[in-house]
Protein backbone atom coordinates (compact mmCIF):
# COMPACT_ATOMS: atom_id res chain seq x y z
CA UNK A 1 0.00 0.00 0.00
CA UNK A 2 1.53 3.40 -1.18
CA UNK A 3 2.19 6.19 1.75
CA UNK A 4 -0.95 8.33 1.89
CA UNK A 5 1.63 11.54 1.39
CA UNK A 6 2.86 10.05 -1.35
CA UNK A 7 -0.78 9.38 -2.98
CA UNK A 8 -1.76 12.96 -1.64
CA UNK A 9 1.47 14.50 -3.08
CA UNK A 10 0.67 12.45 -6.36
CA UNK A 11 -2.90 13.92 -7.03
CA UNK A 12 -1.35 17.81 -6.16
CA UNK A 13 1.26 17.18 -9.29
CA UNK A 14 -1.46 16.04 -11.61
CA UNK A 15 -3.66 18.76 -10.63
CA UNK A 16 -1.41 21.17 -11.13
CA UNK A 17 0.01 19.56 -14.57
CA UNK A 18 -3.02 19.97 -15.70
CA UNK A 19 -3.26 23.39 -15.53
CA UNK A 20 -0.88 23.85 -17.43
CA UNK A 21 -0.86 24.21 -21.28
CA UNK A 22 1.90 23.69 -23.71
CA UNK A 23 2.49 27.40 -24.65
CA UNK A 24 2.12 28.55 -20.70
CA UNK A 25 5.60 26.88 -20.53
CA UNK A 26 6.81 27.79 -24.54
CA UNK A 27 5.94 24.39 -26.04
CA UNK A 28 4.58 23.78 -29.42
CA UNK A 29 1.26 21.66 -28.75
CA UNK A 30 2.23 19.68 -31.80
CA UNK A 31 -0.48 17.32 -33.03
CA UNK A 32 -3.84 15.79 -31.30
CA UNK A 33 -3.18 15.81 -27.51
CA UNK A 34 -5.17 13.30 -25.57
CA UNK A 35 -4.75 15.54 -22.71
CA UNK A 36 -5.71 19.11 -22.20
CA UNK A 37 -2.63 19.68 -20.06
CA UNK A 38 1.13 19.13 -20.30
CA UNK A 39 2.23 15.27 -20.90
CA UNK A 40 4.02 14.04 -18.02
CA UNK A 41 6.83 13.70 -20.40
CA UNK A 42 7.43 17.11 -21.09
CA UNK A 43 7.04 18.11 -17.43
CA UNK A 44 10.04 15.71 -16.73
CA UNK A 45 11.31 17.52 -19.33
CA UNK A 46 11.26 20.69 -17.84
CA UNK A 47 12.26 19.78 -14.70
CA UNK A 48 15.30 17.84 -16.02
CA UNK A 49 13.99 14.18 -14.81
CA UNK A 50 13.50 11.10 -16.16
CA UNK A 51 9.66 10.27 -17.23
CA UNK A 52 9.55 6.83 -15.34
CA UNK A 53 10.67 8.87 -12.30
CA UNK A 54 8.02 11.45 -12.65
CA UNK A 55 5.56 9.07 -13.33
CA UNK A 56 6.33 7.12 -10.09
CA UNK A 57 5.91 10.69 -8.38
CA UNK A 58 2.65 10.97 -9.87
CA UNK A 59 1.10 7.48 -8.86
CA UNK A 60 2.29 7.99 -5.19
CA UNK A 61 4.69 5.15 -5.69
CA UNK A 62 7.76 4.55 -3.09
CA UNK A 63 9.80 7.96 -4.22
CA UNK A 64 11.08 10.44 -2.19
CA UNK A 65 12.24 13.50 -3.71
CA UNK A 66 15.10 15.38 -2.92
CA UNK A 67 14.40 19.21 -2.00
CA UNK A 68 16.51 20.02 -5.74
CA UNK A 69 14.29 17.93 -7.55
CA UNK A 70 10.96 19.71 -5.88
CA UNK A 71 13.05 23.19 -6.56
CA UNK A 72 12.60 22.07 -10.27
CA UNK A 73 9.30 20.73 -10.13
CA UNK A 74 7.78 24.11 -8.34
CA UNK A 75 9.68 26.38 -11.40
CA UNK A 76 8.23 24.05 -13.96
CA UNK A 77 4.84 23.79 -12.61
CA UNK A 78 5.14 27.51 -11.99
CA UNK A 79 3.62 27.59 -8.25
CA UNK A 80 3.69 29.93 -5.95
CA UNK A 81 4.60 30.25 -2.69
CA UNK A 82 1.72 28.85 -1.00
CA UNK A 83 1.34 26.29 -3.31
CA UNK A 84 5.62 25.58 -3.18
CA UNK A 85 5.12 25.23 0.78
CA UNK A 86 2.23 22.67 -0.06
CA UNK A 87 4.45 20.76 -2.07
CA UNK A 88 7.20 20.52 0.17
CA UNK A 89 4.90 19.94 3.13
CA UNK A 90 3.70 16.59 1.09
CA UNK A 91 7.27 15.80 0.20
CA UNK A 92 8.92 16.06 3.19
CA UNK A 93 5.77 13.88 5.15
CA UNK A 94 6.12 11.15 2.54
CA UNK A 95 9.49 10.29 3.43
CA UNK A 96 9.00 9.58 6.73
CA UNK A 97 7.48 6.21 8.18
CA UNK A 98 3.50 6.60 8.66
CA UNK A 99 3.20 7.00 12.51
CA UNK A 100 1.53 3.80 14.11
CA UNK A 101 -1.09 6.17 16.25
CA UNK A 102 -2.07 9.57 15.37
CA UNK A 103 -3.83 11.41 18.31
CA UNK A 104 -7.40 11.83 16.30
CA UNK A 105 -9.12 13.16 19.73
CA UNK A 106 -11.97 15.88 19.73
CA UNK A 107 -10.59 19.84 19.26
CA UNK A 108 -10.94 22.27 22.11
CA UNK A 109 -11.68 25.47 22.89
CA UNK A 110 -9.86 26.94 25.51
CA UNK A 111 -11.87 28.88 27.91
CA UNK A 112 -9.41 31.63 27.53
CA UNK A 113 -10.57 32.19 23.96
CA UNK A 114 -14.30 31.87 24.66
CA UNK A 115 -13.36 34.70 26.93
CA UNK A 116 -11.98 36.57 23.88
CA UNK A 117 -15.10 35.58 21.90
CA UNK A 118 -17.46 36.91 24.53
CA UNK A 119 -16.14 40.22 25.04
CA UNK A 120 -15.31 40.91 20.99
CA UNK A 121 -17.28 43.70 19.75
CA UNK A 122 -17.39 42.09 16.38
CA UNK A 123 -18.77 39.12 15.04
CA UNK A 124 -16.20 36.08 15.51
CA UNK A 125 -15.81 32.51 15.64
CA UNK A 126 -13.37 29.60 16.21
CA UNK A 127 -13.14 26.77 13.34
CA UNK A 128 -11.39 23.48 13.52
CA UNK A 129 -9.08 22.18 11.53
CA UNK A 130 -11.54 20.80 8.97
CA UNK A 131 -13.79 23.76 9.36
CA UNK A 132 -15.87 22.55 12.26
CA UNK A 133 -17.59 25.32 13.86
CA UNK A 134 -16.55 25.01 17.39
CA UNK A 135 -17.25 28.37 19.23
CA UNK A 136 -19.17 31.71 17.72
CA UNK A 137 -19.54 34.95 19.84
CA UNK A 138 -23.31 36.85 19.65
CA UNK A 139 -22.08 39.26 17.17
CA UNK A 140 -21.83 36.22 15.04
CA UNK A 141 -24.53 34.59 15.88
CA UNK A 142 -26.44 38.15 15.25
CA UNK A 143 -24.67 38.50 12.08
CA UNK A 144 -25.07 34.46 10.53
CA UNK A 145 -27.98 33.23 12.51
CA UNK A 146 -28.02 30.72 15.17
CA UNK A 147 -25.33 27.79 14.93
CA UNK A 148 -27.48 26.07 17.37
CA UNK A 149 -30.61 25.23 14.97
CA UNK A 150 -27.92 22.40 13.40
CA UNK A 151 -26.65 19.02 15.16
CA UNK A 152 -23.48 19.74 16.03
CA UNK A 153 -21.64 16.88 13.67
CA UNK A 154 -23.21 18.97 10.51
CA UNK A 155 -21.92 22.18 11.87
CA UNK A 156 -19.39 22.11 8.98
CA UNK A 157 -18.76 25.28 6.65
CA UNK A 158 -18.32 23.41 3.99
CA UNK A 159 -21.32 20.95 4.76
CA UNK A 160 -22.73 24.14 5.35
CA UNK A 161 -21.56 25.64 1.85
CA UNK A 162 -22.68 22.70 0.09
CA UNK A 163 -26.30 22.01 1.44
CA UNK A 164 -28.83 22.93 -1.15
CA UNK A 165 -31.51 23.45 1.33
CA UNK A 166 -29.80 26.33 3.08
CA UNK A 167 -27.47 28.04 0.06
CA UNK A 168 -30.07 27.97 -2.14
CA UNK A 169 -29.54 28.40 -6.24
CA UNK A 170 -25.56 29.37 -6.10
CA UNK A 171 -26.10 32.05 -8.80
CA UNK A 172 -24.05 35.16 -6.89
CA UNK A 173 -20.77 35.50 -8.95
CA UNK A 174 -19.02 35.31 -5.71
CA UNK A 175 -20.00 31.59 -3.87
CA UNK A 176 -17.02 29.99 -6.23
CA UNK A 177 -14.47 31.74 -4.49
CA UNK A 178 -15.91 31.61 -1.09
CA UNK A 179 -16.47 27.87 -1.91
CA UNK A 180 -12.21 27.66 -2.82
CA UNK A 181 -11.28 29.41 0.04
CA UNK A 182 -12.66 26.95 2.22
CA UNK A 183 -11.83 23.84 0.06
CA UNK A 184 -8.53 25.09 0.05
CA UNK A 185 -8.06 25.29 3.69
CA UNK A 186 -9.24 21.81 4.08
CA UNK A 187 -6.58 21.21 1.60
CA UNK A 188 -3.76 22.34 3.61
CA UNK A 189 -5.20 20.47 6.81
CA UNK A 190 -5.35 17.36 4.93
CA UNK A 191 -1.79 17.84 3.98
CA UNK A 192 -0.85 17.67 7.60
CA UNK A 193 -3.03 14.22 7.70
CA UNK A 194 -4.42 12.53 5.10
CA UNK A 195 -6.16 9.83 7.07
CA UNK A 196 -8.06 11.63 9.49
CA UNK A 197 -10.93 10.26 9.54
CA UNK A 198 -12.92 13.51 10.10
CA UNK A 199 -11.55 14.82 6.63
CA UNK A 200 -12.09 12.28 5.43
CA UNK A 201 -15.91 11.77 6.48
CA UNK A 202 -16.43 15.09 4.97
CA UNK A 203 -14.55 14.96 1.81
CA UNK A 204 -16.39 11.54 1.10
CA UNK A 205 -19.83 12.59 2.01
CA UNK A 206 -19.73 15.90 -0.19
CA UNK A 207 -17.71 14.17 -2.86
CA UNK A 208 -20.79 11.73 -3.26
CA UNK A 209 -23.60 14.02 -3.41
CA UNK A 210 -22.64 17.15 -5.38
CA UNK A 211 -20.96 17.32 -8.43
CA UNK A 212 -20.00 20.87 -8.03
CA UNK A 213 -17.50 20.16 -4.66
CA UNK A 214 -16.21 16.96 -6.56
CA UNK A 215 -14.85 19.63 -9.51
CA UNK A 216 -13.80 22.20 -6.95
CA UNK A 217 -12.02 19.68 -5.00
CA UNK A 218 -10.18 18.44 -8.02
CA UNK A 219 -8.47 21.72 -8.81
CA UNK A 220 -6.00 20.98 -5.88
CA UNK A 221 -6.16 24.13 -4.62
CA UNK A 222 -4.93 25.12 -1.28
CA UNK A 223 -5.13 28.33 1.27
CA UNK A 224 -3.33 28.16 4.32
CA UNK A 225 -4.92 31.16 5.47
CA UNK A 226 -7.66 33.05 4.08
CA UNK A 227 -8.94 36.39 4.26
CA UNK A 228 -10.92 38.78 1.89
CA UNK A 229 -14.52 40.92 2.22
CA UNK A 230 -18.79 39.73 1.96
CA UNK A 231 -21.21 41.81 1.44
CA UNK A 232 -24.24 40.25 3.70
CA UNK A 233 -27.65 41.08 2.70
CA UNK A 234 -29.76 41.09 5.92
CA UNK A 235 -33.44 42.19 5.09
CA UNK A 236 -33.73 44.18 8.99
CA UNK A 237 -31.21 46.08 8.12
CA UNK A 238 -29.75 46.20 4.40
CA UNK A 239 -26.62 44.86 2.43
CA UNK A 240 -23.64 45.21 5.22
CA UNK A 241 -20.05 44.76 3.34
CA UNK A 242 -17.70 43.08 5.93
CA UNK A 243 -13.53 42.22 5.73
CA UNK A 244 -12.79 38.79 7.07
CA UNK A 245 -9.70 37.12 8.52
CA UNK A 246 -8.06 34.29 9.89
CA UNK A 247 -5.74 33.61 12.71
CA UNK A 248 -4.21 31.39 13.92
CA UNK A 249 -4.96 30.16 17.36
CA UNK A 250 -1.96 29.47 20.02
CA UNK A 251 -0.55 26.25 20.32
CA UNK A 252 -0.74 23.04 17.77
CA UNK A 253 -1.70 23.34 14.28
CA UNK A 254 -5.79 23.39 14.22
CA UNK A 255 -8.38 25.49 14.88
CA UNK A 256 -8.14 29.63 13.40
CA UNK A 257 -10.42 32.47 14.71
CA UNK A 258 -12.14 33.62 11.99
CA UNK A 259 -13.02 37.75 12.69
CA UNK A 260 -15.82 39.89 10.76
CA UNK A 261 -14.76 44.13 11.12
CA UNK A 262 -15.76 47.08 9.35
CA UNK A 263 -14.16 50.65 9.41
CA UNK A 264 -15.17 52.67 12.35
CA UNK A 265 -17.70 55.18 11.78
CA UNK A 266 -18.90 53.94 8.18
CA UNK A 267 -22.24 53.25 7.26
CA UNK A 268 -21.04 49.59 7.05
CA UNK A 269 -20.60 50.01 10.77
CA UNK A 270 -23.63 51.64 11.80
CA UNK A 271 -25.79 49.07 10.27
CA UNK A 272 -23.95 46.17 12.06
CA UNK A 273 -24.38 48.23 15.46
CA UNK A 274 -28.15 48.39 14.29
CA UNK A 275 -28.21 44.62 14.31
CA UNK A 276 -26.24 43.33 17.03
CA UNK A 277 -28.99 45.83 19.08
CA UNK A 278 -32.08 44.08 16.84
CA UNK A 279 -30.63 40.44 17.75
CA UNK A 280 -30.00 41.83 21.60
CA UNK A 281 -33.75 42.69 21.47
CA UNK A 282 -35.09 39.70 20.18
CA UNK A 283 -32.52 37.34 22.80
CA UNK A 284 -33.97 38.85 25.46
CA UNK A 285 -37.26 38.82 24.47
CA UNK A 286 -36.78 34.65 23.75
CA UNK A 287 -35.18 34.74 27.39
CA UNK A 288 -37.83 36.38 29.01
CA UNK A 289 -40.14 34.01 27.72
CA UNK A 290 -38.03 30.96 27.97
CA UNK A 291 -37.48 29.94 24.43
CA UNK A 292 -35.01 28.47 23.41
CA UNK A 293 -32.25 29.71 21.43
CA UNK A 294 -32.08 27.05 18.94
CA UNK A 295 -35.31 27.98 17.16
CA UNK A 296 -33.76 30.97 15.63
CA UNK A 297 -32.36 31.37 11.70
CA UNK A 298 -30.11 28.91 10.97
CA UNK A 299 -26.45 29.50 10.30
CA UNK A 300 -25.86 30.39 6.47
CA UNK A 301 -22.96 30.47 4.75
CA UNK A 302 -23.44 32.09 1.44
CA UNK A 303 -26.81 32.75 -0.34
CA UNK A 304 -26.98 35.60 -2.24
CA UNK A 305 -30.89 35.94 -1.95
CA UNK A 306 -32.20 34.78 1.33
CA UNK A 307 -35.60 33.61 1.58
CA UNK A 308 -37.81 36.33 3.74
CA UNK A 309 -37.21 36.03 7.53
CA UNK A 310 -33.69 34.38 7.21
CA UNK A 311 -30.22 35.77 6.84
CA UNK A 312 -27.41 35.44 3.91
CA UNK A 313 -24.45 36.41 2.37
CA UNK A 314 -23.73 37.44 -0.80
Amino acid sequence: MSHPYARELGDFLRARRGRLRPHDVGLEPGGRRKVTGLRREELALLAGLSTDYYQRMEQGREVRPSDDVLDALAHALGLDDEERRHLFTLAHAARRPVPARVDHGPERVPDSTRRLLRVMDTPALVLGRHLDLLAWNRMAEALLGSPGAHPSDRLNMLLLMFDDTLTGERSCPHWERQALDYIGMMRAAVATDPTHPRATAIVGELSIRSAEFRRLWARHDVRASVSGSKTFRIPEVGDIVLDWDTYPLPGRPGPVMLAFTVEPGSPDADRLQLLASLHATRSARADKHSVQKTSGSPLRTSACTPPPGSMGSR
